[in-house]
């Protein structure tokens, strides 16, 4: 049955970012697919461990280091004795004038969004690699993989090099089943788009923009995240999925 493909039963997730927004709902969909999730945040996950369940288990680590990478996969065998999909979700954004940006702040953001999400990948693919078994990379982009934004450079740059990576490694690694695919949200009513939802103006912009006319939620993520993530995304690499209410066709 085709409806079997879309299962996760028997996988095991790691979803970073997971305890708030769109993390949470990634979890929270995978839990009911049928997976076990290690949801990897700087705070405790309490909500999402909540929601989840037992299936849930939560890894507290600082992903401004790469370093944490190891320790996460060695986690996540630890508890659940695999890993099948990656998920990388976290990221921080820093909005300023491009003129008064400062390396700091830049810095930071490439850390998390881009440095981070490459040796978090890299370290999940080696032991897939080294197993000789397929798995399902998911990395989360952004309308601004595309765009250029406004007051958001480091942002920027790091999901244009997300979407940029997703395409490397699926040509390196599509041959040993591993596919690598990203999806580039919409503007989506999280923590990092408070601010600009509290804008009138800058909000009634954007919205005037989507055909869809509303804010996207963290449950309008959830099918492709079980998409990329299933059997019936096998032929799938390489592919950046906008889920956007219609803005990149405006």
């Amino acid at each position: 049955m085709i409806l079997d493909k879309f299962s996760l039963k028997g996988k095991v997730a790691i979803v970073t970012g997971s305890n708030t927004g769109l993390g949470q709902g990634i979890c929270r969909a995978y839990v009911e697919a049928g997976a076990k999730v290690a949801g990897v945040s700087r705070r405790p996950s309490t909500e999402t461990a909540e929601i989840c369940g037992e299936n849930f288990y939560n890894i507290i680590a600082d992903l401004s280091n790469p370093s944490c990478a190891a320790e996460i996969i060695e986690k996540t065998v630890e508890k659940f004795g695999r890993a099948d999909i990656l998920v990388n979700n976290a990221g921080i954004i820093k909005r300023c004038d491009s003129a008064d940006f400062t390396e700091e702040d830049w810095d930071s953001v490439m850390n998390v969004n881009l440095k981070t999400v490459f040796f978090l990948t890299q370290a999940f693919a080696k032991r897939l690699l080294k197993l000789g078994v397929g798995g399902k990379i998911i990395n989360i982009a952004s309308m601004l993989s595309y765009q250029g934004g406004i007051r958001v450079p480091s942002y920027t740059a790091s999901k244009s090099a997300v979407k940029g990576i997703t395409m490397t490694l699926a040509n390196e690694w599509a041959k040993y089943g591993i596919n690598v695919n990203a999806i580039a949200p919409g503007y989506m009513a999280t923590n990092n788009t408070e601010q600009l939802r509290k804008d009138g103006e800058r909000s009634a912009d954007i919205l005037a923009r989507i055909p869809a006319g509303r804010w996207g939620t963290p449950e309008d993520l959830e099918g492709a995240a079980v998409f990329l993530a299933s059997a019936a995304s096998d032929y799938v690499n390489g592919f950046t999925l906008a889920v956007d209410g219609g803005w990149l066709g405006r």
